[in-house]
């Protein structure tokens, strides 16, 4: 089946050549320009990404970001964020809220396209979940059950986003080693791409926070990355 990608942005060129280079990768584009208009379509499409745009008439992207990822049924969907360059604090805050990934403008359409099929393939592996890893994982409290793509903490269900449940998986599958942030953006993310450490960063501190008192399981190394200790089995 064809993957929608809902397409949020105000500027009509930019809003056609995305909608353009997804369909030619063979991904069906729908299209809204404006925060009420991009919240109405998710509700009635539930598409499998939205590409949003920070700068946006009326609703602003950060506020469309926050009322999705409070959502019952639209927090699963992915969020790739479209930021200016000096955006900085809008895009670390988009993060916070929820987003899986962002890309700066101007920014190259076969970037866009392949930081979008990155997410869906995240996505798709979660779901489908990998012959070679066990049905459940334990970590201390922590269970994770890679096919139901679920996890808990002394049996309390986490709200996790796609990926922030492969960042979790990732780093106690590879518990006691270090994990440098490059190595993280390749295994989670789907890329390799310098300069985007933050990324990494605001992520783990978000998912360091659905964790609650297992969060220092989590390690800073400095200078390198992060890593699960290994003492919690």
């Amino acid at each position: 089946m064809t993957k929608q990608i809902l397409v949020v942005e105000d500027e009509s060129d930019i809003r056609e050549i995305i909608s353009y280079n997804l369909t030619q990768a063979g991904l069906e584009p729908v299209s809204a320009a404006d925060g009420e208009t991009a919240l109405q379509k998710a509700e009635e499409l539930a598409p499998d990404l939205i590409i949003l745009d920070l700068m946006l008439p009326g609703i602003d992207g950060l506020e469309v970001c926050r009322l999705l990822k409070q959502s019952d049924s639209l927090r699963h969907i992915p969020v790739l964020m479209l930021t200016a360059k000096a955006d900085e604090v809008d895009r670390i805050v988009g993060l916070e809220l929820g987003a899986d990934d962002y890309l700066t403008k101007p920014f190259s359409p076969r970037e866009l396209v392949l930081r979008v099929k990155s997410i869906l393939r995240r996505g798709q592996s979660a779901q489908e979940g990998d012959d070679d890893t066990p049905s459940m994982i334990t970590a201390g409290s922590l269970s994770i059950d890679p096919d139901g793509h679920e996890a808990a903490n002394s049996g309390i269900v986490l709200q996790l986003t796609a990926t922030e449940f492969k960042l979790l998986l990732t780093l106690v599958q590879r518990r006691g080693r270090v994990q440098s942030r490059d190595e993280l953006l390749n295994v989670v993310w789907g890329y390799q791409h310098s300069g985007y450490g933050r990324t990494v960063d605001t992520h783990v501190r978000r998912l360091r926070e659905k964790l609650g008192e297992a969060a220092d399981w989590i390690e800073t190394v400095r200078g390198v990355g992060y890593r699960f200790r290994k003492d919690t089995d």
